[in-house]
């Protein structure tokens, strides 16, 4: 069995109450196969939206939406497996939460989306490559 390796950023939080570590994972041998993934909780009391996005070399790109149920336990979001085209460290993941406009988990100031559905800004982004916080 091939053994998967994980390159994950910084564990993130907003002060809305969304807690996430987004990584990029690779797994098998003569054929790996790459894909992002995003751990989670949700403590905002609300549906929130997820775009789990992985980004690979030479301009390729799999993007995921993933609905975060009103649940503080840990889930995961994933993007579908993709045959790898370069080494792992050429890939990049970055999920960004935001809540549906009529959820109550922020203002009123809703986005409208290519499809019509209005959208909060964002609430929180995590990614894959993102540098370590400083020590304080």
């Amino acid at each position: 069995m091939a053994r998967t390796t994980e390159r994950c950023g910084p564990e993130v939080a907003s002060p809305e109450g969304i807690e996430a570590q987004t990584c990029v994972l690779t797994a098998g041998r003569d054929r790996p196969d790459t894909w992002a993934r995003t751990y989670y909780r949700n403590e905002t009391g609300g549906e929130l939206l997820a775009v789990l996005s992985l980004m690979g070399p030479y301009g390729r790109t799999v993007q995921t939406h993933c609905p975060i149920d009103a649940d503080d336990e840990p889930a995961i979001c994933e993007t579908p497996r993709e045959p790898s085209r370069g080494e792992h460290t050429a890939y990049m993941a970055v999920a960004e939460f935001s809540a549906p406009a009529n959820s109550g988990n922020g203002g009123s100031s809703g986005e409208t989306e290519g499809d019509g559905a209005e959208f909060e800004p964002l609430l929180l982004r995590s990614g894959s490559n993102s540098p370590a916080p400083a020590a304080r």
